[in-house]
């Protein structure tokens, strides 16, 4: 006998009864087959009486044949209510007792139920841009800084400059973690630091000393500086400038480029360029499907499945799987919205593939697998890897198979094309 009610939405409390004969018969058949092999004292194999079975064997063998029934008939009654539990359940035997029916509650979420809608409602503004000539230049000139070198100059330090430089910062009069530091190279306007920081190096040369006042901004990686003034002690050593290398055969060649010069180049990361302008806009026009899609279709999330979510994000940060103690220590607030959105947006796609019954466009299969494999050195022998391991394949399928559906809601939403600056779109990003 199975009951089902509702304790939430999503929440379900199923009431199951199972038969005392039916968990009777399975213990005495399972009794019989121990018996076939069981070597006790006094008795031949497959010659020990029943009650003597029962009495060595009987606990063990009953425990495990309560697991077994709970878990069959758990399934067979989800089954029969037309269930879709959105995680593994919580089980609650309320009676246990030899010869009595036996009586356990699972308690469990399901699914939402979703319909989709306002995909028509759903407004992106499509950027559209050209790689020009003097973003080709842009981009070499980017190339060529990262082959510069530096060397050594009698001079105060400007941007681009490298400044090599001792110190030590201060919270309150006090040294805080991360905060000191010996010969440590600061290339001025690349960003990497502070702009408070930065801008108080400007002007500095070697052998001198002086302190620069930082406020940290208030969403600062390290909540514990976050707000906080500090004033950081700098002795410089060295100044250095950038030696940008020439635009010749030796440049070209260190970017894979050994006929044809300095033109080939251009070509290449004019093309390379486009490409990701491509990825760009697209991602730009996703991300905005996406957040549409999610204030049309407001839907209940499963904790369960929010939970596992997290969980897969913590271990993205973390570099794998995380110990059960651990994972208890770590914060899940900051990984609460997102991993919200993650679900649910899987979960809307997914219904949305359901209801158009879109099937993996085999073409569209063949180009991801070829670009999944294009950045390997041998990509026709990883791309034969790929489509022969079904596991692998499979996710590739499901990527494929979400870029159909946004192509199918790019289809139904209010389109404009805006025209940008091809910085503007990769900046942005």
């Amino acid at each position: 006998m199975v009951t089902v009610e509702s304790v939430s939405n999503l929440e379900r409390r199923m009431k199951v009864q199972v038969p005392a004969a039916k968990i009777e018969d399975q213990v005495d058949s399972r009794l019989r087959s121990v018996g076939k092999s069981a070597k006790l004292k006094g008795f031949r194999p497959g010659k020990v009486p029943m009650n003597v079975l029962r009495q060595h064997y009987g606990p063990q063998v009953r425990q495990e044949v309560l697991s077994e029934v709970i878990q069959s008939t758990y399934s067979e009654a989800i089954g029969k209510e037309n269930l879709r539990p959105a995680g593994g359940p919580k089980i609650e035997a309320s009676k246990v007792i030899q010869g009595e029916d036996l009586e356990y509650t699972a308690t469990f979420e399901v699914y939402p139920e979703i319909s989709i809608g306002g995909l028509d409602k759903i407004k992106v503004e499509r950027p559209s841009a050209d790689v020009e000539e003097s973003d080709v230049d842009d981009m070499i000139e980017k190339l060529r800084r990262q082959k510069a070198s530096w060397e050594v100059v009698e001079r105060a330090a400007q941007a681009p400059d490298r400044v090599v430089i001792d110190f030590e910062g201060r919270v309150d009069g006090e040294v805080f973690d991360g905060g000191v530091a010996k010969e440590a190279p600061v290339e001025l306007g690349a960003g990497k630091m502070l702009p408070d920081f930065e801008a108080g190096l400007e002007g500095i040369c070697a052998d001198d000393e002086r302190e620069i006042k930082v406020c940290f901004p208030d969403d600062y990686q390290a909540s514990e500086l976050a707000g906080k003034d500090a004033v950081f002690t700098v002795k410089a050593h060295k100044v250095e400038a950038q030696k940008l290398p020439e635009l010749d055969a030796e440049f070209c060649k260190a970017f894979g480029v050994d006929e044809g010069g300095i033109d080939t180049l251009r070509k290449e990361v004019r093309a390379n360029m486009q490409r990701e302008l491509g990825e760009a806009v697209r991602g730009k026009v996703k991300a905005q499907l996406m957040e549409g899609l999610l204030e049309q279709n407001k839907i209940d999330l499963p904790k369960a499945l929010v939970d596992e979510e997290i969980d897969k994000m913590q271990q993205e940060m973390f570099g794998g799987k995380i110990p059960d103690e651990k994972r208890a220590e770590l914060p899940r607030q900051p990984f609460e919205e997102q991993a919200g959105k993650r679900v649910a947006l899987g979960l809307l796609l997914g219904e949305i593939v359901r209801t158009e019954q879109l099937e993996v466009d085999q073409e569209r299969l063949r180009e991801k697998v070829g670009e999944l494999a294009s950045t390997y050195d041998d990509p026709d022998k990883v791309a034969r890897a790929y489509m022969s391991n079904p596991s692998l394949l499979a996710q590739i399928e499901n990527m494929v198979l979400e870029e159909q559906a946004v192509s199918y809601l790019l289809g139904k939403a209010k389109v404009k094309d805006k025209s940008v600056k091809f910085k503007d779109v990769m900046d942005a990003g």
